[in-house]
């Protein structure tokens, strides 16, 4: 499969990433799947606006200023490399005789420090003065894949018919999380395989086509429409190919390794 506009990976780099898929327990899953689910499958669980918990981020917020960019980036990188020591603000405080307000207001981006107070920074922490800028300077990347173009990988194990195509990767992104965009295809050759287990959550969107998914010891019957979202970390996998062509996204998070 072409993968002129897909990521660029090693074989290695390409296994472990697709190692990594499974799919499984929903946190809010389609009701109506629960109708259509053969006799023993669970009952999806279903989320309301009085049950999900509040979502903290506006994905329709700006960031602040331009001007105020370099302060919040040198904030962050100082309030990571405090954390990595294992030291408080007042620690720092005392080691660099800047006062702890002072520093409060570096680590969140409201005060420009100055290039002495930077240098004594750095030198507490024991990193180069070049790395408290490193956030502000790093490129922010998007991939952009064309369709048919997403780069074909193979898992260990890969059995007959399952195909797999990686839809885009961004290594060390700003959000210390890494995100696996997956586009899945199973056809009427397609065996059925263990489960997957694997760190982080993941999210499936249903296609085309229709299969009972397992997730721990529940059981979820998809159509095109519904969606799956579930910790990775149980067992889970599709349990039954039931209409074919199979296609669904997969969509892997987990932390970013340090």
């Amino acid at each position: 499969m072409a993968t002129a506009s897909g990521p660029n990976q090693s074989g290695g780099e390409k296994q472990g990433a697709a190692e990594r898929h499974g799919a499984g327990a929903p946190s809010v899953a389609r009701a109506e799947a629960a109708t259509k689910a053969p006799a023993g499958t669970a009952k999806p669980q279903t989320g309301s606006a009085e049950t999900l918990p509040a979502l903290a981020q506006d994905p329709h917020a700006l960031r602040e200023p331009r001007e105020n960019n370099l302060e919040i980036a040198i904030g962050h990188e100082v309030r990571a490399f405090r954390k990595k020591l294992g030291i408080t603000v007042a620690d720092l405080a005392s080691a660099t005789g800047i006062s702890v307000g002072m520093l409060s207001k570096i680590e969140n981006g409201i005060t420009s420090a100055s290039l002495t107070t930077l240098q004594a920074l750095s030198r507490a922490l024991g990193v180069p003065l070049t790395d408290l800028f490193k956030r502000y300077e790093e490129a922010r990347n998007a991939v952009f894949v064309k369709a048919g173009e997403g780069v074909e990988i193979e898992r260990r194990g890969t059995r007959a018919g399952h195909q797999y195509n990686l839809l885009g990767h961004i290594e060390n992104n700003t959000s210390g999380v890494v995100v696996e965009p997956y586009l899945i295809t199973l056809t009427a050759e397609s065996d059925i395989f263990p489960a997957f287990q694997h760190a982080g959550t993941e999210f499936l969107y249903m296609l085309e086509g229709e299969v009972v998914y397992r997730h721990a010891d529940q059981l979820f019957t998809m159509q095109p429409g519904d969606s799956l979202f579930f910790d990775a970390d149980a067992r889970h996998g599709p349990e039954e190919l039931v209409k074919f062509p199979i296609r669904y996204l997969s969509i892997i998070s987990y932390p970013q390794r340090g």
